[in-house]
């Protein structure tokens, strides 16, 4: 009996086999502890994490990060503490892993980087970006709910500052970004050249290989050019105090309804002062209508 307890159990996560050792057995739990390799003290062990608190302190944080992007942990402590929220470096660390969230100032790497994945060289230095198409660009965001959170990943035309896609998905994997690159795809053609930071999403073969199939130059951020995700920055926080701050989603549905619904109205009605007060649907399209003329 010891024997089959042990080596069905064999395989399982440490989480799973403390799961195990606490259900009712014959085995003494003492014996239990000790065919799987866990301590006592851990199977009695109770997580004591506030979900709920995180959950303000993430939403809070998110906030001083689109005001102050260049704040790192340290600074970030020190604002959560005018503001009367006593937290340590160490767990606003934590946060700030958990959410994917990136101090801006100039560093090798502006997201978590995977070192078996190959990176590619920038290639927008003194390049003139003057039409549509031409360079598109990508990020991930962290969207607050009411409990918990999820991500928000987006395609961007550089020119014209439109939206091409987007996707939400609750864990920081790769299949949502390459979906949301995809519908991009089908959706508006190929860009010459797409941009992106080092983030192990878009370094990854799934997420490369789209782009190559498609004879997509790669270009991607490097040392000192952080500068390069401003425009989907101001993207981010444009959305987060025009839309998701003013509304608690409950739920992932309710979240993707009215992003849908601000994006909508950002591309075909808001307008922006740095493209002539008028909108990226304009810009994009006009732009596309003007190269279709000049080729005819």
């Amino acid at each position: 009996r010891e024997r089959f307890f042990s080596q069905s159990t064999r395989s399982l996560g440490r989480v799973q086999r403390k799961e195990i050792v606490m259900r009712k057995h014959k085995l003494p739990l003492k014996k239990r502890c000790e065919l799987l390799s866990i301590p006592r003290s851990s199977a009695y062990y109770e997580s004591t994490a506030n979900t709920s608190r995180d959950d303000l302190l993430m939403r809070t944080m998110d906030e001083i990060h689109l005001r102050l992007p260049f704040y790192g942990s340290r600074r970030i402590c020190d604002e959560l503490a005018d503001e009367e929220v006593v937290v340590n470096r160490k767990c606003v660390q934590r946060l700030m892993r958990r959410m994917g969230m990136n101090t801006l100032y100039p560093k090798p790497n502006t997201s978590r980087a995977n070192q078996a994945h190959k990176v590619y060289p920038y290639l927008l230095n003194d390049l003139k970006i003057d039409s549509a198409d031409q360079v598109w660009c990508t990020d991930i965001t962290y969207i607050p709910m009411k409990k918990g959170f999820v991500y928000l990943v987006a395609i961007m035309d550089w020119y014209s500052r439109k939206v091409l896609s987007w996707r939400l998905s609750n864990t920081m994997d790769t299949a949502f970004c390459v979906s949301a690159l995809q519908e991009a795809l089908l959706k508006h053609g190929t860009p010459e050249i797409f941009n992106t930071d080092q983030g192990s999403q878009f370094t990854s073969e799934d997420f490369t290989a789209v782009l190559i199939e498609k004879n997509i130059q790669i270009s991607m951020d490097g040392k000192g050019r952080w500068v390069d995700n401003v425009f989907i920055e101001r993207l981010w926080r444009s959305l987060k105090y025009e839309e998701v701050y003013l509304h608690g989603y409950e739920t992932m549905a309710h979240a993707r309804d009215g992003i849908s619904r601000w994006f909508h109205f950002y591309n075909q009605r808001r307008k922006h002062q740095a493209l002539e007060k008028m909108t990226p649907d304009t810009v994009y399209y006009e732009s596309l209508n003007a190269e279709a003329r000049a080729s005819a």
